[in-house]
C-alpha cells in the first residue's frame, strides 16, 4: 500500500481540490491522510471526508504590516518541526500540497526527509506560499499555460483544476424539486466563493426586482450574509454555504456570477455554465482573480466585470447579454483542451510514490 499526505488550508479552494483527489487515490490504494492547521477550515472538511486529520502549527507571511508578523514567523518554524516529525511517523511515499500558508511546512519538511511533494498553484501567478515551496517541490501542476512563464520549466505541468466527480453529475430535476422552481423560467445562480462576498452580494440585491422580472435566483452568499428581510421572496433563494446539493443546483444554473478565484471557474469551465466573473480588486488582493478572469475572458468562457466598473446598469445588462449568449460561450467551453486534471495527478503521484520506495528504503536501512 502507497501512503499520501494532502496539505493545504485557509479557505475550501485550498481544500477541496485535494478532496476531489480522494476518490482515485483510494481506487489505487492509497493510505490518505490529512496535514493542516489545528482550527482551520481544512480540519473540518477532510474530517467530513473521513480523511484522518493532523494540525499542525501556521502562521501567516503577509506583505503588509500586522503586529502578528512578529509572532508568526516562530508558529511557522514550529510548524515546521511538528510537520517533520509526522512525516517521520507515518513515512509517505509522496505528499500533494494544494497551497496556503499551512502547506509550506510540510513541503519543506519533505524536502528535508526526502519524500516528492506535488504542489498546485491554482491561480495565474503563484502566491507567496506556494513560491515559497516551489524550491522544495518535485513537480508544480498549474491550471493556465500563462502560468509556465512562471514556473521552474523541469517542474512545471498543466493539469488544470481537480474538480469532484460528484459535482459533475448533478440533476437538473432534483435541482428543481429542492428548489421549487419553475422548469419554465432561466436561473441565476450568484456564488460569491465559500466565505461569500459582501460587495457582489450587495449589488445582486439592488438589482434583484429587476432579475427577477426574467430569473428564478439561487443565491449562495457565504456564512452569517443573509438577508433576512429577503427570505420568503418568490423566486429568490438564499443559503449561506451548500455542499451535497451543489452539483444539483448547478445543474440547474443557467447563467453564474462568480468571485474568480481559480478553483470556482476551473468548476465552471468542467460544467460548461456560462458565466459572468466579478475579480476581487487589487485593492484587496494580490490580484491574481483579475489575471485569472482575464485569461477565461480572451478564451471566451467568460464576460467580465472588475469591481471597481460594477453598476446596477452595467451588471443586469451583463447577466442579460451572457444569457441571451449562452450557446456561444458553451461552445468556447467545449474546445477547452485542458482533460481530466484528477487522473493526470495521480498518475503524476504514482510515478513519484514508485520512484521513492527505493530511497525509502535505503533511508531505512541506513537508520538500522
Amino acid at each position: 500500500m502507497k501512503r499520501i499526505i494532502l496539505t493545504g488550508g485557509g479557505t475550501a479552494g485550498h481544500v477541496t481540490p485535494n478532496l476531489a483527489l480522494l476518490p482515485l487515490l483510494k481506487e489505487r490504494g492509497y493510505d490518505v491522510r490529512y496535514v493542516g492547521s489545528k482550527e482551520g477550515i481544512e480540519k473540518s472538511l477532510a474530517e467530513s471526508a473521513g480523511i484522518p486529520y493532523d494540525g499542525i502549527s501556521s502562521g501567516k507571511l503577509r506583505r503588509y504590516f500586522d503586529w502578528k508578523n512578529f509572532t508568526d514567523p516562530f508558529r511557522v518554524i514550529k510548524g515546521f518541526s511538528e510537520a517533520k516529525k509526522l512525516l517521520k511517523k507515518y513515512r509517505p511515499d509522496v505528499v500533494f500540497s494544494k497551497g496556503g500558508f499551512v502547506s509550506v511546512p510540510v513541503v519543506l519538511a519533505a524536502k528535508k526527509l526526502k519524500i516528492p511533494a506535488v504542489i498546485h498553484e491554482s491561480d495565474m501567478t503563484p502566491g507567496l506560499a506556494n513560491k515559497l515551496s516551489i524550491p522544495s517541490a518535485a513537480k508544480v501542476c498549474c491550471n493556465f499555460p500563462e502560468t509556465l512563464e512562471n514556473l521552474p520549466k523541469e517542474k512545471a505541468i498543466v493539469t488544470g483544476c481537480p474538480i469532484r466527480k460528484e459535482l459533475l453529475s448533478g440533476s437538473r430535476i432534483q435541482g428543481l424539486t429542492i428548489t421549487g422552481f419553475s422548469p419554465e423560467r432561466p436561473t441565476l445562480l450568484i456564488i460569491g466563493g465559500s466565505l461569500g462576498s459582501v460587495k457582489v452580494n450587495t449589488a445582486i440585491r439592488q438589482i434583484l426586482p429587476k432579475l427577477l422580472e426574467k430569473f428564478q435566483i439561487i443565491h449562495i452568499c457565504g456564512k452569517k450574509n443573509l438577508d433576512e428581510s429577503l427570505k420568503g421572496t418568490p423566486g429568490y433563494l438564499q443559503y449561506e454555504y451548500v455542499s451535497d446539493q451543489l452539483k444539483d443546483l448547478f445543474a440547474l444554473a443557467d447563467v453564474v456570477v462568480s468571485r474568480a478565484g481559480a478553483n470556482a471557474i476551473c468548476e465552471l469551465l468542467a460544467l460548461r455554465k456560462p458565466n459572468i466573473l466579478i475579480p476581487l480588486s487589487a485593492a484587496a488582493s494580490r490580484g491574481d482573480q483579475i489575471l485569472n478572469a482575464a485569461s477565461f475572458q480572451k478564451q471566451g468562457f467568460s464576460a467580465v466585470i472588475q469591481e471597481e466598473e460594477l453598476s446596477d446598469e452595467r451588471l443586469v445588462k451583463t447577466i442579460e447579454e451572457v444569457y441571451q449568449n449562452r450557446s456561444q460561450y458553451i461552445e468556447s467551453m467545449e474546445k477547452s483542451p485542458l482533460g481530466n486534471a484528477v487522473e493526470t495527478i495521480v498518475q503524476l503521484l504514482d510515478t513519484l510514490a514508485d520512484d521513492s520506495k527505493p530511497v525509502k528504503k535505503q533511508n531505512a536501512a541506513t537508520k538500522k
